[in-house]
Protein backbone atom coordinates (compact mmCIF):
# COMPACT_ATOMS: atom_id res chain seq x y z
CA UNK A 1 0.00 0.00 0.00
CA UNK A 2 1.14 3.57 -0.63
CA UNK A 3 2.72 5.61 2.13
CA UNK A 4 0.39 8.62 1.95
CA UNK A 5 -2.50 10.09 0.02
CA UNK A 6 -0.05 12.46 -1.66
CA UNK A 7 1.28 9.46 -3.61
CA UNK A 8 -2.07 8.37 -5.07
CA UNK A 9 -1.95 10.37 -8.30
CA UNK A 10 1.81 10.05 -8.97
CA UNK A 11 1.50 6.29 -8.57
CA UNK A 12 -1.64 6.15 -10.74
CA UNK A 13 0.00 8.28 -13.44
CA UNK A 14 2.98 5.94 -13.50
CA UNK A 15 0.84 2.81 -13.75
CA UNK A 16 -2.11 3.95 -15.86
CA UNK A 17 -0.73 7.00 -17.70
CA UNK A 18 -2.99 8.38 -20.41
CA UNK A 19 -5.94 6.10 -19.68
CA UNK A 20 -9.17 7.91 -18.86
CA UNK A 21 -9.37 8.54 -15.13
CA UNK A 22 -12.16 11.08 -14.63
CA UNK A 23 -15.24 12.19 -16.55
CA UNK A 24 -17.15 15.14 -15.12
CA UNK A 25 -19.10 18.08 -16.50
CA UNK A 26 -18.52 17.12 -20.11
CA UNK A 27 -14.74 16.88 -19.70
CA UNK A 28 -12.43 13.91 -19.28
CA UNK A 29 -8.97 13.67 -17.75
CA UNK A 30 -6.25 11.05 -17.84
CA UNK A 31 -4.33 9.94 -14.77
CA UNK A 32 -1.32 11.85 -16.11
CA UNK A 33 -3.35 15.05 -16.50
CA UNK A 34 -4.79 14.88 -12.99
CA UNK A 35 -1.33 14.32 -11.55
CA UNK A 36 0.08 17.30 -13.46
CA UNK A 37 -2.79 19.63 -12.53
CA UNK A 38 -2.59 18.73 -8.85
CA UNK A 39 1.18 19.28 -8.90
CA UNK A 40 0.73 22.73 -10.44
CA UNK A 41 -1.75 23.61 -7.70
CA UNK A 42 0.53 22.21 -4.99
CA UNK A 43 3.45 24.35 -6.20
CA UNK A 44 1.24 27.46 -6.20
CA UNK A 45 -0.06 26.73 -2.70
CA UNK A 46 3.47 26.35 -1.37
CA UNK A 47 4.43 29.70 -2.93
CA UNK A 48 1.47 31.21 -1.11
CA UNK A 49 2.65 29.92 2.24
CA UNK A 50 0.83 26.62 2.67
CA UNK A 51 3.14 24.35 4.64
CA UNK A 52 3.05 20.76 5.95
CA UNK A 53 0.52 20.43 8.74
CA UNK A 54 -1.54 23.48 7.69
CA UNK A 55 -5.26 22.90 7.24
CA UNK A 56 -6.96 23.71 3.94
CA UNK A 57 -10.76 23.75 3.67
CA UNK A 58 -12.41 22.57 0.45
CA UNK A 59 -16.00 23.82 -0.02
CA UNK A 60 -17.61 23.01 -3.37
CA UNK A 61 -19.87 20.54 -5.17
CA UNK A 62 -18.46 17.69 -7.24
CA UNK A 63 -16.17 18.91 -10.03
CA UNK A 64 -12.82 18.15 -11.61
CA UNK A 65 -11.41 21.13 -9.70
CA UNK A 66 -12.49 19.47 -6.45
CA UNK A 67 -10.52 16.31 -7.25
CA UNK A 68 -7.45 18.31 -8.33
CA UNK A 69 -7.64 20.45 -5.19
CA UNK A 70 -7.95 17.45 -2.87
CA UNK A 71 -4.76 15.84 -4.11
CA UNK A 72 -2.97 19.14 -4.66
CA UNK A 73 -3.43 20.09 -1.02
CA UNK A 74 -2.25 16.67 0.16
CA UNK A 75 0.87 16.89 -2.03
CA UNK A 76 1.96 19.96 -0.03
CA UNK A 77 1.85 17.96 3.20
CA UNK A 78 -1.12 20.00 4.39
CA UNK A 79 -4.24 18.51 5.99
CA UNK A 80 -7.38 18.47 3.86
CA UNK A 81 -10.69 19.64 5.37
CA UNK A 82 -13.46 18.69 2.91
CA UNK A 83 -16.77 20.19 4.02
CA UNK A 84 -20.35 19.34 3.16
CA UNK A 85 -21.81 21.74 0.58
CA UNK A 86 -25.01 21.90 2.64
CA UNK A 87 -23.24 23.63 5.51
CA UNK A 88 -24.39 27.20 5.90
CA UNK A 89 -21.90 30.08 5.58
CA UNK A 90 -22.06 30.50 9.38
CA UNK A 91 -21.17 26.83 9.85
CA UNK A 92 -18.25 27.19 7.43
CA UNK A 93 -17.04 30.16 9.48
CA UNK A 94 -17.11 27.92 12.54
CA UNK A 95 -15.34 25.02 10.81
CA UNK A 96 -12.53 27.10 9.33
CA UNK A 97 -11.91 28.77 12.68
CA UNK A 98 -12.18 25.53 14.62
CA UNK A 99 -9.56 23.74 12.55
CA UNK A 100 -7.46 26.87 12.01
CA UNK A 101 -7.61 26.71 8.21
CA UNK A 102 -4.79 28.41 6.30
CA UNK A 103 -6.73 28.50 3.03
CA UNK A 104 -10.25 28.06 1.67
CA UNK A 105 -10.78 26.64 -1.82
CA UNK A 106 -14.23 26.50 -3.37
CA UNK A 107 -16.82 27.29 -6.00
CA UNK A 108 -18.06 30.89 -6.32
CA UNK A 109 -21.60 30.17 -5.14
CA UNK A 110 -20.16 28.69 -1.93
CA UNK A 111 -17.07 30.81 -1.39
CA UNK A 112 -18.61 34.27 -1.74
CA UNK A 113 -21.32 33.80 0.96
CA UNK A 114 -18.74 32.25 3.29
CA UNK A 115 -16.43 35.23 2.90
CA UNK A 116 -19.33 37.63 3.50
CA UNK A 117 -20.30 35.66 6.61
CA UNK A 118 -16.92 36.24 8.20
CA UNK A 119 -14.41 33.70 6.90
CA UNK A 120 -11.29 35.85 7.21
CA UNK A 121 -7.56 35.63 7.72
CA UNK A 122 -6.92 32.91 5.17
CA UNK A 123 -6.02 32.48 1.52
CA UNK A 124 -9.18 32.24 -0.61
CA UNK A 125 -9.15 30.47 -3.99
CA UNK A 126 -12.19 30.28 -6.26
CA UNK A 127 -13.11 27.88 -9.07
CA UNK A 128 -14.51 28.91 -12.42
CA UNK A 129 -14.66 32.12 -14.43
CA UNK A 130 -16.80 34.14 -12.02
CA UNK A 131 -14.57 36.48 -9.97
CA UNK A 132 -15.06 36.71 -6.21
CA UNK A 133 -13.69 39.71 -4.34
CA UNK A 134 -10.76 38.74 -2.15
CA UNK A 135 -10.24 35.38 -3.87
CA UNK A 136 -7.58 34.21 -6.31
CA UNK A 137 -8.85 32.46 -9.46
CA UNK A 138 -8.08 28.74 -9.36
CA UNK A 139 -7.21 28.82 -13.07
CA UNK A 140 -4.24 31.10 -12.36
CA UNK A 141 -2.76 28.61 -9.92
CA UNK A 142 -2.81 25.67 -12.33
CA UNK A 143 -1.87 27.58 -15.49
CA UNK A 144 1.82 26.69 -15.47
CA UNK A 145 2.65 22.96 -15.32
CA UNK A 146 5.62 22.37 -13.04
CA UNK A 147 7.33 19.36 -11.57
CA UNK A 148 6.50 18.99 -7.90
CA UNK A 149 7.79 16.39 -5.48
CA UNK A 150 5.03 15.53 -3.00
CA UNK A 151 5.97 16.09 0.62
CA UNK A 152 6.63 12.76 2.28
CA UNK A 153 4.28 12.02 5.14
CA UNK A 154 4.25 9.37 7.82
CA UNK A 155 1.32 6.96 7.21
CA UNK A 156 0.21 7.64 10.79
CA UNK A 157 0.23 11.42 10.31
CA UNK A 158 -2.98 13.44 10.15
CA UNK A 159 -4.30 13.70 6.59
CA UNK A 160 -7.94 14.69 6.93
CA UNK A 161 -10.32 16.50 9.26
CA UNK A 162 -13.87 15.57 8.29
CA UNK A 163 -16.60 17.36 10.19
CA UNK A 164 -19.70 15.49 11.26
CA UNK A 165 -23.15 16.81 10.41
CA UNK A 166 -23.51 18.59 13.73
CA UNK A 167 -27.07 17.50 14.45
CA UNK A 168 -26.45 18.39 18.09
CA UNK A 169 -24.35 21.43 18.91
CA UNK A 170 -21.43 22.39 16.67
CA UNK A 171 -19.95 19.99 14.10
CA UNK A 172 -17.03 17.89 15.33
CA UNK A 173 -13.89 17.34 13.26
CA UNK A 174 -12.96 13.66 12.96
CA UNK A 175 -9.19 13.33 12.47
CA UNK A 176 -7.99 10.63 10.06
CA UNK A 177 -4.49 9.46 9.26
CA UNK A 178 -3.18 8.77 5.76
CA UNK A 179 -3.13 5.07 6.62
CA UNK A 180 -6.79 5.04 7.68
CA UNK A 181 -8.09 6.68 4.49
CA UNK A 182 -5.94 4.57 2.17
CA UNK A 183 -6.60 1.33 4.03
CA UNK A 184 -10.33 1.96 3.83
CA UNK A 185 -10.11 2.54 0.08
CA UNK A 186 -7.87 -0.49 -0.39
CA UNK A 187 -9.98 -2.91 1.66
CA UNK A 188 -13.20 -1.69 0.05
CA UNK A 189 -11.62 -2.25 -3.36
CA UNK A 190 -10.62 -5.75 -2.29
CA UNK A 191 -14.11 -6.59 -1.02
CA UNK A 192 -15.78 -5.29 -4.18
CA UNK A 193 -13.09 -6.48 -6.63
CA UNK A 194 -12.43 -3.04 -8.11
CA UNK A 195 -9.84 -2.86 -10.88
CA UNK A 196 -8.72 -0.98 -13.99
CA UNK A 197 -11.38 -2.91 -15.92
CA UNK A 198 -14.13 -0.99 -14.13
CA UNK A 199 -16.03 2.19 -14.87
CA UNK A 200 -17.96 3.57 -11.90
CA UNK A 201 -20.78 6.11 -12.12
CA UNK A 202 -21.65 8.06 -8.98
CA UNK A 203 -23.27 11.29 -7.81
CA UNK A 204 -22.14 10.87 -4.20
CA UNK A 205 -20.68 14.14 -2.86
CA UNK A 206 -16.89 13.98 -2.72
CA UNK A 207 -16.69 15.50 0.80
CA UNK A 208 -18.81 12.66 2.19
CA UNK A 209 -16.90 9.59 3.38
CA UNK A 210 -18.85 7.30 1.04
CA UNK A 211 -17.97 9.53 -1.90
CA UNK A 212 -14.39 9.75 -0.65
CA UNK A 213 -13.98 5.99 -0.67
CA UNK A 214 -15.43 5.83 -4.18
CA UNK A 215 -13.12 8.41 -5.78
CA UNK A 216 -10.01 7.37 -3.83
CA UNK A 217 -10.59 3.72 -4.70
CA UNK A 218 -11.13 4.56 -8.35
CA UNK A 219 -7.92 6.56 -8.67
CA UNK A 220 -5.87 4.12 -6.59
CA UNK A 221 -6.86 1.13 -8.73
CA UNK A 222 -7.10 2.56 -12.24
CA UNK A 223 -10.88 2.72 -12.63
CA UNK A 224 -12.66 5.30 -14.75
CA UNK A 225 -14.66 7.58 -12.46
CA UNK A 226 -17.76 9.17 -14.01
CA UNK A 227 -18.62 11.84 -11.47
CA UNK A 228 -21.92 13.72 -11.52
CA UNK A 229 -22.06 17.18 -9.91
CA UNK A 230 -25.52 16.38 -8.57
CA UNK A 231 -27.98 13.51 -8.71
CA UNK A 232 -30.60 13.42 -11.44
CA UNK A 233 -32.20 10.03 -12.09
CA UNK A 234 -32.42 10.36 -15.88
CA UNK A 235 -28.91 11.81 -16.22
CA UNK A 236 -27.39 9.03 -14.11
CA UNK A 237 -29.25 6.30 -16.02
CA UNK A 238 -28.09 7.80 -19.30
CA UNK A 239 -24.54 7.98 -17.96
CA UNK A 240 -24.55 4.30 -17.03
CA UNK A 241 -25.69 3.47 -20.56
CA UNK A 242 -23.30 5.84 -22.37
CA UNK A 243 -20.18 4.87 -20.45
CA UNK A 244 -21.07 1.18 -20.15
CA UNK A 245 -20.53 1.44 -16.41
CA UNK A 246 -19.71 -1.72 -14.50
CA UNK A 247 -20.48 -0.18 -11.10
CA UNK A 248 -22.95 2.30 -9.67
CA UNK A 249 -22.59 3.52 -6.08
CA UNK A 250 -25.36 5.45 -4.34
CA UNK A 251 -27.61 5.93 -1.33
CA UNK A 252 -31.11 4.37 -1.07
CA UNK A 253 -33.09 7.41 -2.21
CA UNK A 254 -31.11 7.59 -5.46
CA UNK A 255 -32.11 4.03 -6.31
CA UNK A 256 -35.72 4.74 -5.38
CA UNK A 257 -35.88 7.78 -7.68
CA UNK A 258 -34.39 5.70 -10.50
CA UNK A 259 -36.82 2.82 -9.95
CA UNK A 260 -39.72 5.28 -9.96
CA UNK A 261 -38.57 7.04 -13.14
CA UNK A 262 -41.22 6.53 -15.85
CA UNK A 263 -38.57 5.95 -18.54
CA UNK A 264 -36.42 3.52 -16.56
CA UNK A 265 -36.96 0.65 -18.99
CA UNK A 266 -35.71 2.73 -21.92
CA UNK A 267 -32.19 2.89 -20.49
CA UNK A 268 -29.68 0.08 -20.99
CA UNK A 269 -28.04 -0.73 -17.64
CA UNK A 270 -26.96 -4.25 -18.63
CA UNK A 271 -23.27 -3.36 -18.36
CA UNK A 272 -23.51 -3.19 -14.56
CA UNK A 273 -21.89 -6.09 -12.74
CA UNK A 274 -22.52 -4.87 -9.17
CA UNK A 275 -23.94 -1.88 -7.33
CA UNK A 276 -23.41 -0.65 -3.81
CA UNK A 277 -25.76 1.13 -1.43
CA UNK A 278 -25.10 2.77 1.92
CA UNK A 279 -25.65 5.82 4.06
CA UNK A 280 -29.02 4.68 5.38
CA UNK A 281 -31.11 1.55 5.78
CA UNK A 282 -33.00 0.48 2.66
CA UNK A 283 -36.20 -1.60 2.72
CA UNK A 284 -35.43 -5.14 1.56
CA UNK A 285 -38.33 -5.10 -0.90
CA UNK A 286 -36.72 -2.14 -2.68
CA UNK A 287 -33.33 -3.85 -2.67
CA UNK A 288 -34.89 -6.90 -4.31
CA UNK A 289 -36.40 -4.63 -6.96
CA UNK A 290 -32.98 -3.09 -7.68
CA UNK A 291 -31.43 -6.54 -8.11
CA UNK A 292 -34.24 -7.60 -10.42
CA UNK A 293 -34.44 -4.48 -12.57
CA UNK A 294 -30.75 -3.52 -12.64
CA UNK A 295 -29.81 -7.14 -13.27
CA UNK A 296 -26.84 -7.28 -10.90
CA UNK A 297 -26.02 -7.80 -7.21
CA UNK A 298 -26.67 -4.94 -4.79
CA UNK A 299 -24.06 -4.84 -2.05
CA UNK A 300 -24.96 -2.94 1.09
CA UNK A 301 -22.27 -1.16 3.07
CA UNK A 302 -22.07 0.85 6.26
CA UNK A 303 -19.65 3.49 7.42
CA UNK A 304 -19.01 6.68 9.36
CA UNK A 305 -17.03 9.90 9.11
CA UNK A 306 -15.18 8.60 12.15
CA UNK A 307 -14.02 5.55 10.16
CA UNK A 308 -12.79 7.36 7.02
CA UNK A 309 -15.40 5.43 5.07
CA UNK A 310 -16.71 1.89 5.36
CA UNK A 311 -16.66 -0.30 8.41
CA UNK A 312 -18.60 -3.24 7.00
CA UNK A 313 -19.80 -4.70 3.70
CA UNK A 314 -20.09 -8.00 1.82
CA UNK A 315 -17.48 -9.32 -0.63
CA UNK A 316 -18.92 -9.05 -4.13
CA UNK A 317 -17.88 -12.60 -5.03
CA UNK A 318 -19.54 -14.23 -2.03
CA UNK A 319 -23.05 -14.71 -0.65
CA UNK A 320 -24.96 -11.49 0.07
CA UNK A 321 -27.81 -11.14 2.51
CA UNK A 322 -30.10 -8.31 1.45
CA UNK A 323 -30.91 -6.11 4.41
CA UNK A 324 -27.55 -6.78 6.06
CA UNK A 325 -24.62 -4.33 6.03
CA UNK A 326 -22.25 -7.28 5.79
CA UNK A 327 -19.21 -8.15 7.85
CA UNK A 328 -16.24 -6.15 9.08
CA UNK A 329 -13.62 -5.06 6.56
CA UNK A 330 -10.28 -6.91 6.65
CA UNK A 331 -8.09 -5.68 9.54
CA UNK A 332 -11.22 -4.42 11.31
CA UNK A 333 -13.29 -5.87 14.17
CA UNK A 334 -17.03 -5.38 14.74
CA UNK A 335 -19.21 -6.41 17.66
CA UNK A 336 -22.62 -5.71 19.17
CA UNK A 337 -22.33 -4.20 22.65
CA UNK A 338 -24.81 -3.77 25.47
CA UNK A 339 -26.22 -0.24 25.12
CA UNK A 340 -25.73 0.33 28.85
CA UNK A 341 -22.34 -1.39 29.22
CA UNK A 342 -20.00 -1.14 26.23
CA UNK A 343 -17.64 -3.74 27.71
CA UNK A 344 -20.33 -6.41 27.39
CA UNK A 345 -20.81 -8.14 24.01
CA UNK A 346 -24.34 -9.24 23.23
CA UNK A 347 -25.10 -12.84 22.20
CA UNK A 348 -25.72 -13.52 18.50
CA UNK A 349 -29.17 -12.40 17.46
CA UNK A 350 -29.66 -9.91 20.28
CA UNK A 351 -29.84 -6.16 19.72
CA UNK A 352 -27.24 -3.70 20.96
CA UNK A 353 -24.92 -0.93 19.76
CA UNK A 354 -22.61 -1.62 16.81
CA UNK A 355 -18.99 -0.92 17.74
CA UNK A 356 -15.87 -0.94 15.56
CA UNK A 357 -12.17 -1.34 16.31
CA UNK A 358 -9.11 -1.20 14.06
CA UNK A 359 -6.71 1.05 12.15
CA UNK A 360 -9.52 2.91 10.36
CA UNK A 361 -10.90 4.37 13.61
CA UNK A 362 -10.30 8.10 13.83
CA UNK A 363 -7.53 9.61 15.93
CA UNK A 364 -10.17 11.64 17.74
CA UNK A 365 -12.17 14.84 17.36
CA UNK A 366 -10.03 17.88 16.62
CA UNK A 367 -9.61 19.98 19.75
CA UNK A 368 -12.38 18.13 21.59
CA UNK A 369 -11.01 15.60 24.06
CA UNK A 370 -14.32 15.22 25.92
CA UNK A 371 -16.19 14.20 22.77
CA UNK A 372 -13.34 11.86 21.83
CA UNK A 373 -13.56 10.08 25.18
CA UNK A 374 -17.32 9.69 24.73
CA UNK A 375 -16.89 8.19 21.27
CA UNK A 376 -13.89 5.90 21.77
CA UNK A 377 -13.50 3.50 24.68
CA UNK A 378 -10.06 3.23 26.37
CA UNK A 379 -9.49 -0.11 24.63
CA UNK A 380 -10.07 1.45 21.18
CA UNK A 381 -13.67 0.44 20.44
CA UNK A 382 -15.64 3.19 18.65
CA UNK A 383 -19.29 3.82 19.43
CA UNK A 384 -21.32 3.99 16.22
CA UNK A 385 -24.64 5.14 17.66
CA UNK A 386 -26.35 2.50 15.50
CA UNK A 387 -28.52 -0.21 17.02
CA UNK A 388 -27.85 -3.56 15.34
CA UNK A 389 -27.72 -7.33 15.70
CA UNK A 390 -25.36 -9.98 14.38
CA UNK A 391 -26.58 -13.33 13.08
CA UNK A 392 -24.90 -16.72 13.42
CA UNK A 393 -22.87 -16.15 10.23
CA UNK A 394 -21.49 -12.86 11.50
CA UNK A 395 -23.64 -10.75 9.18
CA UNK A 396 -24.72 -7.48 10.79
CA UNK A 397 -28.21 -6.01 10.50
CA UNK A 398 -28.74 -2.38 11.48
CA UNK A 399 -32.02 -1.85 13.30
CA UNK A 400 -31.81 1.95 13.31
CA UNK A 401 -30.01 4.99 14.63
CA UNK A 402 -30.08 5.08 18.41
CA UNK A 403 -31.07 8.76 18.37
CA UNK A 404 -33.99 8.18 15.92
CA UNK A 405 -35.82 5.77 18.19
CA UNK A 406 -39.46 6.63 18.93
CA UNK A 407 -40.63 6.03 22.52
CA UNK A 408 -44.29 5.01 22.52
CA UNK A 409 -45.61 4.52 26.06
CA UNK A 410 -42.27 3.00 27.04
CA UNK A 411 -42.02 0.77 23.96
CA UNK A 412 -39.16 1.30 21.49
CA UNK A 413 -40.12 1.85 17.87
CA UNK A 414 -37.35 2.02 15.27
CA UNK A 415 -38.37 4.00 12.17
CA UNK A 416 -36.47 1.74 9.76
CA UNK A 417 -38.52 -1.26 10.88
CA UNK A 418 -41.76 0.54 10.04
CA UNK A 419 -40.34 1.93 6.78
CA UNK A 420 -39.50 -1.57 5.55
CA UNK A 421 -43.15 -2.57 5.86
CA UNK A 422 -44.65 0.61 4.40
CA UNK A 423 -42.29 0.30 1.40
CA UNK A 424 -43.96 -3.00 0.49
CA UNK A 425 -47.18 -1.17 -0.46
CA UNK A 426 -47.29 -0.97 -4.28
CA UNK A 427 -48.14 2.76 -4.29
CA UNK A 428 -45.06 3.77 -2.24
CA UNK A 429 -41.95 5.11 -3.97
CA UNK A 430 -40.26 6.39 -0.80
CA UNK A 431 -41.13 6.54 2.86
CA UNK A 432 -39.70 8.03 6.01
CA UNK A 433 -41.06 7.56 9.50
CA UNK A 434 -40.84 10.16 12.24
CA UNK A 435 -42.49 10.83 15.55
CA UNK A 436 -45.48 12.95 16.47
CA UNK A 437 -46.46 14.03 20.00
CA UNK A 438 -49.21 12.11 21.77
CA UNK A 439 -50.77 13.17 25.08
CA UNK A 440 -51.22 9.62 26.33
CA UNK A 441 -48.21 7.79 24.87
CA UNK A 442 -45.64 10.56 24.66
CA UNK A 443 -45.06 10.07 20.94
CA UNK A 444 -46.24 7.79 18.15
CA UNK A 445 -45.00 6.94 14.66
CA UNK A 446 -46.03 8.90 11.59
CA UNK A 447 -45.30 7.88 7.99
CA UNK A 448 -44.38 10.42 5.30
CA UNK A 449 -44.93 8.85 1.88
CA UNK A 450 -43.89 9.80 -1.66
CA UNK A 451 -46.15 8.04 -4.17
CA UNK A 452 -45.11 6.13 -7.28
CA UNK A 453 -45.93 8.03 -10.49
CA UNK A 454 -49.65 7.70 -11.20
CA UNK A 455 -50.41 5.99 -7.88
CA UNK A 456 -53.33 7.05 -5.71
CA UNK A 457 -53.23 7.83 -2.01
CA UNK A 458 -54.15 4.83 0.12
CA UNK A 459 -53.51 5.68 3.74
CA UNK A 460 -55.96 3.05 4.97
CA UNK A 461 -54.22 0.36 2.90
CA UNK A 462 -50.80 1.35 4.22
CA UNK A 463 -51.94 1.25 7.82
CA UNK A 464 -53.72 -2.07 7.25
CA UNK A 465 -50.49 -3.52 5.85
CA UNK A 466 -48.62 -2.34 8.94
CA UNK A 467 -51.22 -3.90 11.23
CA UNK A 468 -50.68 -7.22 9.49
CA UNK A 469 -46.92 -7.22 9.99
CA UNK A 470 -46.15 -5.06 13.03
CA UNK A 471 -47.02 -5.01 16.69
CA UNK A 472 -49.85 -2.57 17.44
CA UNK A 473 -47.59 0.01 19.12
CA UNK A 474 -45.38 0.20 16.00
CA UNK A 475 -48.20 0.95 13.56
CA UNK A 476 -48.16 4.58 12.31
CA UNK A 477 -51.06 6.59 13.69
CA UNK A 478 -51.12 8.75 10.58
CA UNK A 479 -49.86 8.84 6.99
CA UNK A 480 -49.01 12.07 5.18
CA UNK A 481 -48.43 12.09 1.42
CA UNK A 482 -45.68 14.48 0.37
CA UNK A 483 -44.03 15.43 -2.94
CA UNK A 484 -40.53 14.78 -1.58
CA UNK A 485 -38.57 14.11 1.59
CA UNK A 486 -35.94 16.37 3.19
CA UNK A 487 -32.52 15.06 2.26
CA UNK A 488 -28.85 15.74 2.85
CA UNK A 489 -26.37 16.40 0.05
CA UNK A 490 -25.82 12.63 -0.20
CA UNK A 491 -29.54 11.96 -0.57
CA UNK A 492 -29.92 10.59 2.95
CA UNK A 493 -33.34 11.35 4.46
CA UNK A 494 -33.18 13.79 7.37
CA UNK A 495 -35.68 12.36 9.80
CA UNK A 496 -35.31 15.33 12.15
CA UNK A 497 -36.60 17.59 9.38
CA UNK A 498 -39.75 15.57 8.71
CA UNK A 499 -41.76 17.77 11.06
CA UNK A 500 -41.21 20.68 8.69
CA UNK A 501 -43.51 18.86 6.27
CA UNK A 502 -46.37 19.07 8.76
CA UNK A 503 -46.83 22.73 7.85
CA UNK A 504 -47.83 21.60 4.35
CA UNK A 505 -50.60 19.39 5.65
CA UNK A 506 -53.93 20.67 4.38
CA UNK A 507 -56.27 17.93 5.53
Amino acid sequence: MLGSLAEVLPSAAERFGDRRALVVGGRSFSFTELDALSSALAASLVRRGVAPGDRVTLYAPNSWEWIVSYYGVLKTGAVINPVNVMLTPAEVVYVTRDCGAKALIGSPEKLEPALRAGVTGLEAIVFGDEPVQGATPFAELIADPVAFEPVRADPAALSTIGYTSGTTGHPKGAMQSHRAVMLNGAMTAQMHLKSELDTVVTALPCPHVYGNVVFNGALMYGMTLVLHPRFDAAEVLASIETHRATMFEAVPTMYMYMLAHPDFESFDVSSLTRCTVGGQTMPTVKMEEVVRRFGCPLIELWGMTELAGLGTTFPSNGPIKLGSIGVALPHVEARIADVDDASKTMPRGEVGELMIKGPIVMQGYYGNDDATREAIEPDGWLHSGDIARMDEDGAIFVVDRKKDMINTAGFKVFPAEVERVVAEHPSVAMVAVGSQPDEMKGETAKAYVVLMPGAEEDADGIIALCREQLAAYKVPRSVQFVPDLPRTSTGKVMRRELKTLDADLVS
